[in-house]
């Protein structure tokens, strides 16, 4: 009778943590996703509540624990993380890296000062766990395609603020020239602040014109304004559009199989096709037997 050969190891434990925390095809990776989303909108519901001084003074040992426990949660997946792939610095110097180190770090430095002279500093401190809403971006599937969207109307963006810009400094120095001192427009700057606060649609009130030239100009802005409001909105949802869009004018349809939540481990990119042995990205195997 023969004997049967064992069965070789699918993955070593590094290749298998990144499975875990990089992709969400697996249960185990679904749970560990599940996990880290309540951490992070517990852990703002906690900063929320801790600014509140009444809620504060009576649970805060409650909210120091809390904030401990979840700490520690996100310490170990940063350090999961680091570890988990071929080029650690890579993910430290991301934009998901920083804001994953800057969730965590706040706690351990309230540990370094002490005293009452430091309180208004920590408090700043503290603050920083907010960044921790910005991890839920990537778990966002539609948050790469508008963040690529505004990457590639980024230019027709600043021409359009350059035009904005030079529409508030043509106006706020007529405005200076019409209404004067008087009126409260006591130099160009302090205009043009009221020239982009009006034509904005804001309009705080603090500065006004009394003159009926200047009412009349303010008018032409206030109406400017509205129509200015939709141009960005415009240029960004277009570019949406078009990304959304196959070759064929048409929106693209990519079947569900194609397409997975496979990460790379040396260059973190995402959504690898099924079956695929190397990386669409960067070309290196996706798995150590590869």
């Amino acid at each position: 009778m023969l004997n049967k050969k064992p069965k070789k190891p699918y993955i070593n434990w590094k290749a298998r943590l990144h499975e875990i925390i990089y992709e969400a095809d697996t249960p185990a990776g679904k749970l560990f996703d599940i996990i880290l989303l309540i951490a992070i909108v517990a852990s703002i519901v906690f900063v929320m509540l801790e600014s509140i001084s009444e809620f504060n003074a009576r649970y805060h040992n409650f909210l120091n624990i809390a904030e401990w426990v979840i700490t520690i949660v996100f310490t170990l997946e940063y350090i999961a993380r680091i570890i988990s792939v071929k080029k650690p610095f890579r993910y430290i110097f991301s934009f998901y890296g920083v804001i994953d180190f800057l969730s965590t770090i706040p706690k351990y430095i309230s540990l370094i000062f002490f005293g009452t002279q430091v309180l208004i500093a920590l408090r700043a401190l503290r603050l920083l766990r907010v960044f921790r809403i910005l991890k839920l971006a990537r778990y966002l599937g539609a948050s790469n395609m508008l963040a690529s969207s505004l990457k590639a109307s980024k230019t027709k963006i600043l021409v359009f603020l350059f035009a904005v810009l030079i529409v508030s400094i043509i106006f706020g120095t007529l405005m200076y020239l019409v209404e004067g001192e008087a009126s409260g427009f006591t130099s160009i700057p302090v205009s043009v602040y009221w020239c982009i606060v009006t034509l904005t649609t804001v309009g705080f009130g603090d500065i006004a014109p009394v003159t009926a030239l200047g009412q009349f100009i303010a008018s032409i802005i206030m109406i400017l304004g509205y129509g200015i409001i939709a141009v960005p909105t415009g240029i960004v949802s277009a570019e949406f559009v078009s990304q959304n869009r196959g070759n064929h004018g048409s929106p693209a349809r990519i079947p569900e199989v194609d397409l997975n939540t496979e990460a790379c481990p040396y260059c973190s990119a995402e959504k690898q096709k099924d079956n695929a042995k190397y990386c669409y990205n960067c070309g290196h195997p996706l798995h150590e037997n590869t």
